[in-house]
């Protein structure tokens, strides 16, 4: 059976080490992991005013993709590099809960997280609250 991971990535130098862990550890399954590399990103609330013509929700989606793009772009490069698939997609909302419902969605087996510097109020510590699935925090 094969085993599907969630890499939850932001483009800081802990989620790339995730990423590297994950790739150096890929022969640990009889079978290569089925991974969902994903970059949350909170969703923005735009105000409006009388008169001012408002940011439609087609221009949001495309700066949610653009900008969670970024962030999904040096994990991609180092998964492509090792050969390995995955599936790869933005989420939108409160960071943490938006990771857990996705694994939980998509029957994940495991979250992987890089360990942030302060723990303590983290999206990953959060994740590992809210997840029924088993969390993996790389340091």
């Amino acid at each position: 059976m094969t085993m599907k991971i969630l890499l939850a990535v932001d483009g800081s130098k802990t989620s790339l080490d995730a990423v590297k862990f994950v790739i150096k550890h890929a022969h640990w399954f009889s079978e290569r992991p089925q991974l969902e590399v994903v970059s949350a990103h909170v969703q923005i609330s735009v105000p409006r005013f009388p008169g001012m013509r408002g940011i439609g929700r087609a221009q949001m989606q495309q700066y949610y993709e653009e900008e969670g793009g970024k962030r999904l772009t040096e994990a991609k490069k180092l998964l492509d590099q090792a050969g390995i698939r995955y599936e790869a997609r933005v989420l939108v909302g409160n960071l943490a809960e938006v990771i857990v419902k996705h694994a939980a969605k998509t029957g994940c087996d495991l979250i992987v997280v890089g360990a942030p510097q302060a723990v303590i109020g983290s999206v990953s510590s959060k994740v590992m609250h809210l997840s029924e699935v088993p969390v993996l925090m790389v340091k």
